[in-house]
């Protein structure tokens, strides 16, 4: 690994190669301030009126923007690439980059914050940190071309201008998801267009819509919760399992637990195949645990109601919501019923049962899962397909869980196009 005290830039003069930066989020922005730093004379366009939009929208606006745990097993992609990619460039390496440009951190339970809390304390280091990159804002891509006489890049925009003479061209231009932001998909059909192959893109980090009708009673109810997903077949199927805060809306799940198995979920969606999110509401409680507590709960079952049965069990709304569910009404007497009734409602707590019918949209969503096939780039995130073309960010086909995963492969992605698109634009100048 490259020394993180330098971050592996090599000062060279100026204005040696010239690249594009197609996109300035945060991948493309690390891209250019990299290759910048590394030589190149560095031009990005971005289709915003500004850089960094979707920044600022990242953790609620507290951008969360890496971890302390940063194993690959926290990501979908080729691993063993992905591994030789956080090799070049770590999470200690982001960390020493942002505080070397003066940046506070703190930690809440492994995640990386700035001090301030505040997404645009990371935006406007980046902007400081480009200082050496011209931008050019308003300005879509449309095309890529390559001129027959020097191989080098032509860039077309909306506004009909082209700009030529780009000894390499790195995309950057985001996914799907949040495509107010300006991620939305342009980069596919450009990368396309260059021959690459497109694996289907999906919403990850996304709310689950189900077709439960009685998840409005509980709308808006939080409680920690164990989500199992299930591919339903002649045998379920266990995909997935997360705990974590749960969230219900009046169309689904939402919640930190939801987000993480929200990807495998919308691929079983996109492929046709049933789905479902078995709740436990009572994780805490496994057992012994568990059936110790329904047996005192029968014998002080008394004269209750079935609502007196359930009551502190969990949030009043689930309480009347399964009742109502099992066919009973909160004021039935719970002597009333038989223990073999009385253990099935208690035992709703463990085994609620929801059926998916989609991932909510990309509108919604914090990454997208596919991209740009990972098999088609270098360890160095240059295009097999067309040399000199580099990725970079949610383009490719890698996504994280929560938890700073996603930006962290932007920084990582980023630093490491923008470095090899720079050696390469400076010794094509040499030549």
């Amino acid at each position: 690994m490259e020394g993180a005290g330098s971050l592996g830039f090599v000062e060279r003069k100026a204005g040696v190669g010239k690249i594009a930066v197609i996109g300035a989020g945060a991948s493309g922005m690390m891209a250019a301030i990299t290759a910048a730093r590394s030589g190149g004379d560095v031009t990005v366009f971005e289709k915003n009126e500004r850089v960094g939009k979707k920044i600022l929208a990242t953790g609620n606006g507290k951008c969360n923007f890496s971890n302390k745990d940063l194993s690959i097993n926290h990501y979908y992609g080729n691993r063993d690439k992905l591994k030789a990619c956080f090799d070049t460039f770590s999470g200690e390496d982001t960390l020493h980059f942002f505080q070397q440009a003066g940046m506070l951190v703190k930690e809440k339970r492994g995640c990386l914050y700035p001090w301030s809390e505040q997404a645009s304390t990371v935006l406007d280091i980046l902007r400081k940190e480009m200082k050496d990159v011209k931008t050019e804002l308003s300005a879509e891509v449309k095309g890529i071309s390559r001129d027959k006489k020097t191989g080098r890049f032509i860039i077309s925009t909306l506004s009909g201008k082209e700009k030529e003479g780009y000894d390499a061209v790195i995309l950057a231009c985001g996914g799907c998801a949040a495509p107010k932001t300006g991620s939305d998909g342009g980069g596919f059909v450009l990368a396309k267009r260059m021959g690459h192959h497109i694996v289907p893109t999906v919403p990850a980090l996304v709310q689950l819509r189900c077709k439960d009708g009685f998840l409005k009673a509980v709308a808006g109810v939080r409680c920690e919760a164990r989500i199992s997903l299930y591919e339903i077949g002649k045998e379920d199927r266990l995909v997935q399992e997360e705990e974590g805060e749960l969230q219900f809306t009046d169309y689904g799940i939402s919640g930190i637990p939801v987000f993480q198995l929200s990807r495998q979920a919308a691929y079983l969606m996109y492929e046709g195949r049933n789905a479902a999110a078995v709740i436990d509401l009572l994780p805490q409680m496994d057992g012994s645990t568990y059936d110790a507590m329904c047996m005192d709960r029968l014998r002080m079952a008394e004269d209750k109601t079935l609502e007196g049965f359930l009551l502190g069990l969990g949030n009043k709304k689930i309480n009347l919501m399964l009742i109502k569910e099992a066919g009973y009404k909160p004021g039935d007497v719970a002597k009333g019923f038989g223990e073999r009734q009385l253990k099935t409602l208690l035992l709703s707590y463990k085994n609620l049962r929801v059926h998916l019918l989609s991932a909510n949209s990309f509108e919604h969503a914090q990454t997208t899962a596919g991209g740009v096939d990972f098999s088609e780039v270098t360890e160095g995130l240059e295009s097999l397909k067309a040399p000199g073309l580099y990725f970079a960010g949610e383009i490719l086909d890698v996504d994280g869980r929560c938890g700073g995963y996603n930006l962290q492969w932007a920084w990582t992605s980023g630093y490491i196009a923008g470095k090899n698109a720079a050696k390469r634009a400076c010794m094509k100048r040499e030549v």
